[in-house]
């Protein structure tokens, strides 16, 4: 809680976080981002609840470890009480295995534990353009976030991944702009799916 009374949450990640395509988050436009406001799921959340402060601490195209080479940097120095972490889909694009996502994700899981951020982590989002294999190690992912959840009382999941999905069809995404990336109406479901937990985070 800051001196203003208000509660500041960092979210940090990738294109998903950053608001892609429509909105180019502050590290990618300072200092205060441009384009489309409600391309970001950091700005639904606000709308919500306006005594939060949630920073966009979102950079298009990064992978799980280039996210968690700049948690100190990008979630520490706002003091916030809660960090969502929504990270891994670059990786898996690339060709990267999902251990290596694993491993990143449960290096910043345990960064925030020590720095006593409690952790609100999401699961990968789909995207239409996405292969079997590349599905199945998103899916890997998710099961990973998801059971780490249910044996680390700071890490709360929310399955992000469902939120945007299309209704037929969990590996596509319901509405987007590229095929590649939510819509605002897309950003606005995420906000909504992480609410709850982040309320409930701050209650206790």
């Amino acid at each position: 809680m800051q001196a203003d009374g208000r509660a500041t949450i960092v979210a940090l990640g990738d294109s998903t976080t950053a608001g892609t395509p429509g909105f180019l988050s502050p590290l990618e436009s300072p200092p205060d981002g441009r384009g489309n406001v409600e391309s970001q799921y950091a700005y639904w959340l606000m709308k919500a609840r306006p005594e939060w402060r949630v920073l966009n601490r979102g950079v298009n195209g990064e992978r799980s470890d280039q996210i968690r080479a700049r948690f100190d940097r990008d979630v520490l120095p706002g003091k916030p009480g809660l960090a969502v972490i929504i990270a891994g889909v670059n990786d898996v694009y690339q060709g990267r295995p999902a251990a290596h996502v694993i491993e990143q994700l449960g290096k910043m899981y345990e960064a925030g534990r020590k720095a006593g951020v409690r952790i609100v982590a999401g699961s990968i989002v789909p995207y239409n353009t996405a292969t079997a294999d590349q599905n199945a190690r998103m899916s890997e992912i998710n099961a990973w976030i998801k059971d780490v959840a249910t044996r680390e009382h700071r890490v709360r999941f929310v399955d992000t991944r469902a939120a945007v999905a299309a209704v037929d069809d969990p590996d596509r995404l319901s509405d987007s702009p590229d095929g590649l990336h939510p819509s605002p109406s897309g950003y606005r479901r995420l906000a909504d799916a992480l609410l709850p937990a982040l309320e409930e985070l701050l209650r206790a």
